[in-house]
Parts: C-alpha cells; sequence; structure tokens
C-alpha cells in the first residue's frame, strides 16, 4: 500500500508519565519528584491539554513495579482512578488507560471503561497490552512468562468477551418511563453466554451501553502479531519509530492490514511517539538535553537496559557497542518489537552503551525532537504528510513545564497552518478521533464450545 499523503489536521495525544518521561526529569532544579502521586498534578495537566484542545490524555500501566526505586519515582497510580477524577475537572478531553488482557478478567475490564466513558459523557479509551514482563506474571502465580503467541491469543478473547458485553444492551434498552413504572426493556438486554479457550462469561453487563457505545481501543505494540491485532481491533495506534522511513512502512502496513480485514483504514489512527525537547533557541533546547542526560546515573540505567536484552550488566560495558551476539527478535517473548527498536538504533548510529542510554534515557526508544517549537511543528507536518502518522502521541520530557510549552507555543503553529483544530467540534473522544460510533454486534463474544 503506498504511503498516504495530504495535509490533513493533526491528532495530538498527551502521554502523560509522572513529572515526565526523561528518567532524569526528578532530579530537575525545580520539578517536584513528589508530584507524581499528587491527583492535583495530573488534574492540571489534563486541563493544560484541554486548553490545547488535544484530542487525549493517556497513562501507561503496568500490574508490576517497573525498574529500579532507585532509579526514578516509581510508584504509579491505578490510571482509571486518576482519569474519573479528570473527567470531573474537564469537559471534552478523552481519557485512555492502559489495561493488562494478560492479568485481568474482559468482565472487569468491560465494566471499568464502560463505567469511565458513562462517568465522563464519552470520553473513554482502553490501551489493550498484553503485559510482557516476567515481575508481572510472578504476581498472578506464574513461574514463566507465557509466551508471545499465547498473550496475544488470550488477548483477542478478551476483546472479543468485552465487546459483547459492552453490546449486551441495545442503545434503547432504557425507557425511564416513569409514569408507567418501567425503567427498561428486559426484551433489550442480551447476555453473550461466551464459551471460549480462556472464559466462559455468561453476562450482560451491569450497566446500559455507554455513550460512545464502547469505549475507543487503542493498542500499543509494533511486532507482527501486534500489527496484526492493531489491524483487526484498533481505532488508535500508539507506536515506537525512530525514523521517517519506519514509520512510513509501519502505517501503511497497520492500515493495509486494516483495509485487508474489510475496515476503513481511516479508522485506524496511527500515532509515534515524540518527545519534544524545546527551547527558544535550538541551542537552549539542546542545553536542556544535556542537562537532563548529565542527571541520568548510568549504572541504573544499565542494569535496566541489561535486562531488556536478556543480558548480565556487565556484559555492558559502558563506553563499548553493544554485543555482536545479540539474540534475534524470534528468540524473546517479552516486548519484541521494543527489543528489536533498540537494538536497531545501537547499531544503525553505532552507539556505545552510554550513548544509546542517553538516547533512551529521553523516551525509551520513541523519537526526539531537540530544538524551537517551529522545528518540532515542522518535523511534526513532515511526518504526517508523508505518511508516516496521522499524529502524534506527545511525550513531554519534564512535566508540567514540557506540556506547557507545547500547548503554548507548539498548537498555535499548527493552528496557524490551519492542521489543527482551534476548537472542539464534538464532545467524545470518537469525535475527536473522527471515529463512527459502533452499531451494536451480536455475533462478537459468541464461540463454540472449546475444551482446552
Amino acid at each position: 500500500m503506498a504511503a498516504r499523503t495530504g495535509r490533513r489536521p493533526l491528532h495530538l495525544n498527551a502521554f502523560l508519565m509522572g513529572v515526565g518521561h526523561h528518567e532524569a526529569a526528578w532530579r530537575l532544579p525545580g520539578v517536584d519528584p513528589a508530584a507524581a502521586l499528587d491527583v492535583h498534578h495530573y488534574v492540571a495537566l489534563a486541563r493544560t491539554a484541554e486548553r490545547g484542545l488535544m484530542d487525549s490524555v493517556f497513562f501507561a500501566d503496568s500490574p508490576a513495579l517497573v525498574g529500579d526505586v532507585g532509579r526514578r519515582p516509581a510508584g504509579t497510580l491505578d490510571p482509571t482512578l486518576l482519569l474519573a477524577a479528570m473527567a470531573l475537572a474537564t469537559e471534552r478531553i478523552g481519557l485512555v488507560a492502559t489495561a493488562s488482557t494478560s492479568y485481568d478478567e474482559p468482565w472487569n475490564l468491560a465494566r471499568r471503561f464502560a463505567s469511565l466513558d458513562h462517568l465522563s459523557g464519552g470520553r473513554a479509551g482502553w490501551n489493550v497490552v498484553t503485559t510482557a514482563t516476567l515481575d508481572a506474571a510472578r504476581n498472578f502465580g506464574l513461574d514463566a512468562l507465557p509466551a508471545h503467541r499465547d498473550r496475544y491469543e488470550r488477548a483477542e478473547e478478551v476483546v472479543e468477551v468485552a465487546t459483547a458485553l459492552w453490546d449486551s444492551w441495545d442503545d434503547d434498552a432504557v425507557l425511564a418511563d416513569q409514569a408507567a413504572g418501567v425503567w427498561g426493556d428486559a426484551t433489550k438486554v442480551h447476555p453473550p453466554e461466551h464459551v471460549g479457550r480462556h472464559f466462559r462469561v455468561a453476562g450482560p453487563l451491569n450497566l446500559p451501553r455507554s455513550p460512545q457505545g464502547r469505549p475507543v481501543l487503542v493498542q500499543a505494540g509494533s511486532s507482527q502479531d501486534g500489527r496484526a491485532f492493531a489491524a483487526r481491533h484498533a481505532e488508535a495506534v500508539f507506536t515506537a519509530q525512530q525514523t521517517l522511513a519506519e514509520a512510513q512502512d509501519f502505517c501503511a502496513d497497520v492500515k493495509d492490514r486494516a483495509r485487508r480485514l474489510g475496515r476503513d483504514p481511516e479508522h485506524v489512527v496511527v500515532l509515534p511517539g515524540i518527545v519534544p525537547v524545546l527551547g527558544s533557541t535550538e541551542a537552549e533546547a539542546r542545553a536542556l538535553e544535556r542537562e537532563l542526560d548529565e542527571l541520568i546515573r548510568p549504572e541504573h540505567a544499565r542494569d535496566q537496559l541489561a535486562r531488556t536484552l536478556r543480558l548480565a550488566p556487565e556484559d555492558l560495558a559502558l563506553d563499548r557497542p553493544l554485543p555482536a551476539d545479540l539474540p534475534a527478535e524470534d528468540e524473546i517473548e517479552g516486548a519484541k518489537s521494543r527489543y528489536t527498536l533498540i537494538v536497531s538504533l545501537a547499531r544503525r548510529e553505532r552507539l556505545t552503551v552510554r550513548e544509546l542510554i542517553g538516547r533512551l534515557g529521553g523516551g525509551r526508544g520513541h523519537h526526539t525532537v531537540v530544538g524551537t517549537p517551529e522545528q518540532v511543528a515542522g518535523t511534526m507536518l513532515a511526518w504526517a504528510d508523508a505518511g508516516a502518522a496521522d499524529g502524534f502521541n506527545v511525550m513531554p520530557p519534564v512535566l508540567p513545564a514540557g506540556l506547557e510549552v507545547f500547548v503554548e507555543e507548539v498548537v498555535p503553529l499548527l493552528q496557524a497552518r490551519g492542521r489543527f483544530r482551534t476548537a472542539y467540534a464534538g464532545t467524545t473522544l470518537r469525535d475527536h478521533l473522527g471515529l463512527p460510533r459502533p452499531a451494536v454486534d451480536r455475533a462478537r463474544g459468541r464461540q463454540e464450545r472449546v475444551t482446552a
């Protein structure tokens, strides 16, 4: 499929992570290292993103303690609870949370995100992930990480069941007829009675159909299994791409897969991550980047890199390249696409381990742009016009300052060029992303009885 081109309005999501995506942001003078556990910090960020008319805010999550607590603020609040608080403090901006299909039940997931959609008036999104860490597996009674393919197989069934539960009420099932004393029409509530390999779920959901019909489904894996999953289910895709060419190939591939499955590829919104390190001049931006990188403690970062690469820390000499004999992607059962991205970056740019740590410290392999607001806006438009993106998952290196500068200085440039909204046109996340409200689909979630 040829790359799409055209001067379309961008979609922008604000990826919120503690006090910033750079791992040393918490050490920067003026940053409050305790803010990552403060609900008021996140409410203020959501209001800033809404002032910038961004499509949504987003939280990553993992059902395990991530990384070394000595390295950076490691506490993470439940994102759906944070988004519920944000829903009351904002009016239009979308609210997207990550939740794992590997270690949660489809009933709980369906109810949680339907609840958020009701509470927010139709602004909820679910970032569907399969969780690729052994630490998480051990938190749920497993001795080994489930195989990559098995995790995606389970994810398929979780999404099918959740969709069936969201569709278990007709849109007009609630009558609320006070005079007749009839609240709902029981003939318009349909238990899915799902029986599959992993789950048996009778249903129906204990909530009426939500304002969007279903919360928006987001996906964030770029492996071959991840791309196939995105093509079948995702309405927005978060991805990490280092180069324009790689981003073009990814965007075209996912949309072509969706088209071949009978979906409208325009209803699969691809949002590569971008880390904007901003300054009033390029020199000022470079100085901020250097200040942050110099605050990285390399021994902590090397340990994390070693875990990602399945090596011992002593195998990584800071001032030498990565070892030549690393495993191939098909030997990795964890985050396959992120593993390949890191190794490819190091090989392509001939980075030492110390240099690689610096590159990863700012955004964990996402594309970093260091420069003025004009330079950042120009890069974003160049990628979009080359068919590499429908918009971006904006990852400020420092919060709240990085998001404030982006909203105040980059967004107006995009608006002045006619490439970003000047007012919200709708009220739901689907409205912002240009997605239709799905009709009830009774076929989903019904499977033949399977014996394990």
